[in-house]
Formats: structure tokens, C-alpha cells, sequence
């Protein structure tokens, strides 16, 4: 059996990053494929001519690169995302006419009056006291409309349990850096926000893939992970899973809450696209609250541009939270936060949510009409579809095809952790159009691509 030898460059650098760099132009080149298994510490070393804690410190450079992910018991693997961009925001210029079907936007056409709120503001109150510094944990009315922000979640809380942060991922890295360490494990979907897996990349948090079905996380695979790795903590978006949009059922909520106490872990849960789907169960920290880490955010419902997302935790964990804050952004800006809180008090928030809601199932009908005969699942009032696709199609190379003819949508790689398979699936956003009519006109194109071969 060939061993796998990467050719490496020898320069001045240390050996180990050059060995790292050889397994990235592999994975690059395609001469290492996603999910392919690498040889052991020891025999590559043998192979050539290394010393074992070279190869060791070569793999784990390799894996903050998001190129490769090593499993107790089972060895390294290439990360089957490691030749997709995992990054939702392209850094280059737009490409004009481009549909975007990628991107899962907030519907900002239907987002209030931001010049009339400030004006009521400034009827209010001084507007100047809101450009000061102010309590990282947020101002305490500001606290108490977060509070009742997540009530519509199903979540009571009291407001000196709140943390107010700027935006929901900046609430993520808050409590990844607040509550976790580099080197802690936290379990995820094996398919799960991009944006998650970036934020602990760059934090040295290790993400533990778990399998999911059609209902979601699965808590014999939580638990299997729980005992083979030391857990701290698993991250979740129960009510409307992005991207797979499926809801984790009651009794496997009952289920995870009863492994976190089992096990001593943490349960994170992000909500995001929650309020797109009426009708929802309570939250899994509901059933372990000095265990709850519940973020509320407000960008998918109201405004993304205002960046607003509240944090409920138990109080042992509030000091922590807001030093995080503290040593990011000082705090989460009081004017932003005083608009925010206005707009849930008076309820133009409900309101705005409501009339999302209807023009998102405005977008799904169409999308079932203009899609027949693909399988997808998705809410009636969601934001994106998860598409099933027909062999021999996979994700990424679908997501180049509609690149080519102008159209952005994003693949399963996209999602997928470390070197869990990825299936034959994309994402497909309804609402990254400014118009139904620019929809219509990707998912024809969409349509029009998958009626080939790619």
C-alpha cells in the first residue's frame, strides 16, 4: 500500500508549517479529496524522514487551517469542506446582475422607519446620553426589553440575566471566548452555520461533528461523542436548523437537556430563523435553565444593520459574558439598542415580523411552483430551502454551474463539519432578492441547470 508523501518545499520556515503547506496544495490541486484519510503521526514521519512531533504539530497547523479534522480511535481525515470557502460574505467586488440566492437577507425593503424612530428618540429622551459609555452588560431598560424580546422564544427571563451584544454572531464569540478556552470541544450538527465554524477556527475551539436526520441532532450520537471526547458544551438551532430548516422534535429536546446534565455540558442555542415558523416548541434550556445559553437576535426579525442580539445565561455566567463584551467592543452601541428597544416595547417589532413572514410565504409558493418535481424541504413562512439533488450533482458543483450563469446559491460543503460526508444538498435563500421577480428569475435559471448534467 503507497503511503500518502506530500512534496514539501524546504525553506527557512519551521518544518512543520512546510509540511502544512504541502498538505494544503494537495487539498488545493485535488490530489488530497475531501474526507480521504491521511496516514498515522508515526508513518508518515517514517515516510519522510521526520520526526513524529513534527508531523503531529504539521496536522494540527493543518486543522486550524479548516484542512483537516482528526476523531479519537478512527485517525486524520481532510476536512470535507477544506477546498469550499466556508465564509457566507465574499471579500471580492460583487459581480454585477448577480442573483443572490446564497445569502439569506432579513427582507430590509420591509424593515421600519428608521427616521422616524430616531425622531421619536430625540422626543424622548436627551440623544446625546446614548453616545456614552455605558454598562457592557447593556443599559437595564435596555436589558428589560431583551427580556421581553425573548419571551417570543419561549424563554422567561429576568432582565439581570440579560447580556445585550452587537448582533448575534458577535454573541457567539462572546461566549466562545467568555465561557470556553482554546482547545474545549463543543458538539454541533454535522451540518451547521458557516459562521460558527469560522468563529472557533480563529478562537482554537474544536467543533465534534454529531450525525442528524430529518429530525435533526440525534442524542445517541451526542451521547457516543460525550463519551469519547471531554464535551463542554453543544451548539444548537433547534427551532429552524440552518440550513436543513428541520425543527428538533420534543422528545429529542427532553433528551439532549438530560445528556447536558449527564455529562456536565453547556447547551448554546441560536435561534436565528426561529420566528419565521409560528408554532414553536420550547426551547432545549427550558429543561436545564443553569445550563442555558439562549441568544435572541434581532437581525433575521427586524433590521440586520442595527446589530442587536440579547444573551440570556444563568447569573454565574452573566460576569463572564460581559467581559467578553467589554474586551471586544466595549459595549453593544446604546443607540442602536435604544431604537431596538423602542420598536419591541411599542410592538413594531411583532409587527414587522409578521409582515416578513407573509411576504417569505409570498417567496415559498413560488418557489414550489417553479421547483416542482425537486426534492426540498422548508417552512411555509422560512427564509431558505434545503434542496435534496439528483445524482450526479453535489453541492459545490452545482453552486459553480449557477455561478457561471449568474446566480449565487450555496452548496452542503458549505455547512459541513470536519470530515463528515457532505450529501448532495444546497441552500437556497427566497429572500437574498430585493424583488420576487429576481427570484423567479434564479430559480429558473437553477431549474434550468439541474434539467442537465453537470
Amino acid at each position: 500500500m503507497t503511503i500518502y508523501a506530500p512534496v514539501m518545499v524546504r525553506g527557512d520556515g519551521p518544518l512543520y508549517k512546510e509540511l502544512a503547506d504541502a498538505i494544503e496544495r494537495d487539498v488545493a490541486s485535488g490530489n488530497l479529496r475531501p474526507g480521504e484519510r491521511l496516514p498515522t503521526h508515526r508513518d508518515l514521519a517514517d515516510a519522510l524522514g521526520l520526526n513524529v512531533s513534527t508531523v503531529t504539530r504539521a496536522y494540527r497547523e493543518a486543522g486550524k487551517r479548516g484542512l483537516v479534522s482528526g476523531t479519537v480511535g478512527r485517525g486524520t481525515f481532510v476536512s470535507s469542506d477544506a477546498a469550499t470557502s466556508t465564509s457566507l460574505v465574499s471579500f471580492e467586488p460583487c459581480v454585477p446582475g448577480m442573483i443572490e440566492l446564497g445569502l439569506v437577507s432579513p427582507l430590509d425593503h420591509l424593515d421600519p422607519d428608521v427616521a422616524d424612530g430616531f425622531r421619536r428618540i430625540a422626543r424622548r429622551r436627551d440623544p446625546s446620553s446614548l453616545l456614552r459609555y455605558s454598562d457592557p452588560r447593556g443599559q437595564a431598560e435596555h436589558r428589560k426589553a431583551g427580556a421581553f424580546w425573548a419571551e417570543r422564544f419561549g424563554v422567561c427571563a429576568d432582565p439581570s440575566d440579560v447580556v445585550v451584544c452587537a448582533g448575534s454572531q458577535h454573541a457567539l464569540t462572546c461566549v466562545l471566548s467568555g465561557l470556553f478556552r482554546p482547545g474545549d470541544r463543543l458538539a454541533v450538527d454535522a451540518l451547521t452555520y458557516p459562521g460558527m465554524k469560522t468563529l472557533a477556527a480563529m478562537l482554537g475551539i474544536r467543533l465534534v461533528p454529531v450525525p442528524m436526520d430529518d429530525r435533526g441532532m440525534i442524542p445517541d450520537g451526542l451521547d457516543a461523542a460525550c463519551r469519547r471526547d471531554d464535551i463542554r458544551g453543544v451548539y444548537l438551532m433547534p427551532g429552524v436548523h440552518n440550513p436543513t430548516t428541520v425543527t428538533l422534535p420534543e422528545g429529542r429536546r427532553e433528551e439532549i437537556a438530560r445528556l447536558a446534565d449527564r455529562h456536565d455540558f453547556l447547551i448554546i442555542e441560536d435561534d436565528a430563523y426561529d420566528l419565521t415558523d409560528p408554532g414553536r416548541i420550547e426551547p432545549v434550556g427550558n429543561r436545564a435553565p443553569h445550563r442555558r445559553v439562549y441568544i435572541a437576535g434581532m437581525s433575521k426579525s427586524l433590521a440586520a444593520g442595527l446589530r442587536v442580539a440579547f444573551v440570556v445565561a444563568p447569573s454565574p455566567m452573566i460576569k463572564p459574558l460581559a467581559q467578553a463584551v467589554l474586551n471586544t467592543i466595549w459595549m453593544a452601541p446604546p443607540l442602536n439598542v435604544e431604537l431596538t428597544a423602542m420598536w419591541i416595547n411599542d410592538g413594531t417589532a411583532d409587527r414587522v415580523v409578521e409582515s416578513k413572514r407573509a411576504e417569505a410565504a409570498r417567496r415559498y409558493m413560488l418557489a414550489c411552483d417553479l421547483l416542482e418535481g425537486l426534492r426540498f424541504r422548508g417552512k411555509a413562512s422560512g427564509f431558505y430551502l434545503w434542496s435534496e439533488l439528483p445524482a450526479p450533482w453535489t453541492g459545490n458543483a452545482l453552486e459553480q454551474a449557477c455561478a457561471a450563469r449568474g446566480v449565487n446559491i450555496f452548496g452542503a460543503e458549505k455547512f459541513v463539519v470536519g470530515e463528515s460526508p457532505a450529501p448532495r444538498a444546497v441552500r437556497i435563500s427566497l429572500t437574498g432578492t430585493e424583488s420576487p421577480e429576481q427570484l423567479r428569475q434564479g430559480l429558473l435559471v437553477l431549474r434550468d441547470i439541474l434539467a442537465g448534467t453537470p
